[in-house]
């Protein structure tokens, strides 16, 4: 099916099933049976919203005022607000502490250390005192890697006609109007998100020169350097964690390139920052991304944990599965704590994983 007609059905689905639990309050009836102990939620920027218009990585953003209400709203409804290895010691320390009436829990999360969340995010974590953990890409950090879905959306913003090859196809979009770059862009990453990344930065690469862009500039524009990770770095409530070498897409690299893409990132964040990287997350992290090959190669390197995005919430059984963590995608399409509410309660996720409480597979 197309992308953009998949979205048009999928899109108003989601939002009738919020519709139902919302009017039922089912999702709260159900709680102690699929909340479990607790969610990572998983943020990236944290900014001003976007204009109307063509914002083709909305989903990725949400603004600093939806940062403080989920803050407080969260104590609000019961949860404490924890460090990931709090989280992991509340793993494997469920049964010890049965019957002491621990508080369901929430991790904070970003990903891609982008320069937001420190000019504004950052504020809001202090005035709540809640602890973070910042996943760094140190390609990133290098200004050396590609933000790739982030050239595409640019490039896509500017041009009126898109012409592109990807895989020895040569494709033509007219993009004139928002809409018309709505499905350009759908098309063209769904079609990428399927190939090697050397093919994927190929791709993007013919866009950026098309709309005159420059990778390096986009991705010096957007996220933290050295200097400023360093300042994260002696945040009280920051600990910083790897997000591998140059965000590759692990599962179409072999083992090598893998293993290095998730040694140097930590080697290279523990030199330049002096801190012990002791996380680790999963370049986009689904199951195309991250897989059992992963999980086990993560668990040889010694991280403590691993977290995915795969959707879902923390388990007692995810003892045995540290480095295939489930975590909650906090979603700028839907920035309204009403939907927040629900998802924290496990309920849509206990429905979307067909009542699964662990997926590794």
């Amino acid at each position: 099916m197309n992308v953009s007609l998949l979205r048009h059905f999928r899109e108003p689905l989601i939002d009738r099933g919020f519709a139902f639990l919302k009017a039922t309050g089912l999702h709260h009836t159900l709680a102690p049976w699929t909340r479990g102990l607790g969610s990572i939620l998983m943020f990236h920027h944290v900014r001003p919203a976007p204009g109307d218009g063509f914002a083709p990585n909305r989903l990725l953003e949400i603004t600093p005022e939806f940062l403080d209400e989920i803050l407080t709203k969260v104590v609000a409804a019961g949860f404490d607000i924890v460090s990931l290895d709090e989280a992991v010691a509340r793993i494997g320390q469920t049964d010890l502490l049965k019957g002491q009436g621990l508080r369901p829990f929430v991790v904070l999360t970003f990903d891609d250390a982008y320069r937001d969340n420190r000019v504004h995010a950052l504020p809001i974590l202090r005035k709540h005192q809640a602890p973070f953990t910042l996943f760094v890409t140190s390609g990133f950090a290098e200004g050396t890697a590609r933000l790739w879905w982030v050239e595409l959306g640019q490039a896509i913003a500017r041009l009126e006609q898109v012409k592109l090859v990807i895989a020895g196809k040569s494709v033509t979009f007219s993009t004139r109007t928002s809409a018309q770059k709505r499905v350009a862009y759908d098309w063209i990453y769904w079609r990428l998100r399927h190939l090697h990344d050397a093919e994927i930065l190929a791709a993007t690469a013919q866009l950026c020169d098309q709309a005159s862009l420059f990778p390096t500039e986009i991705v010096r524009s957007l996220c933290m350097n050295w200097d400023e990770l360093r300042l994260m770095a002696k945040e009280p409530l920051c600990s910083i964690g790897a997000h591998s070498k140059t965000h590759a897409l692990l599962t179409r690299h072999e083992d090598a390139v893998v293993e290095d893409e998730l040694v140097a990132s930590r080697q290279l964040i523990e030199q330049e920052l002096t801190v012990e990287a002791r996380h680790l997350a999963y370049p986009l992290g689904d199951r195309q991304s991250a897989g059992q090959r992963e999980f086990a190669l993560a668990k040889r390197l010694g991280y403590v944990s691993a977290v995915t995005t795969r959707p879902g919430m923390l388990f007692p059984t995810h003892a045995n599965h540290l480095t295939a963590l489930p975590r909650m995608s906090v979603n700028g399409l839907w920035s309204d704590w009403s939907y927040l509410d629900m998802l924290l309660t496990g309920l849509p996720f206990a429905l979307w994983n067909h009542g699964r409480r662990v997926i590794v597979d």
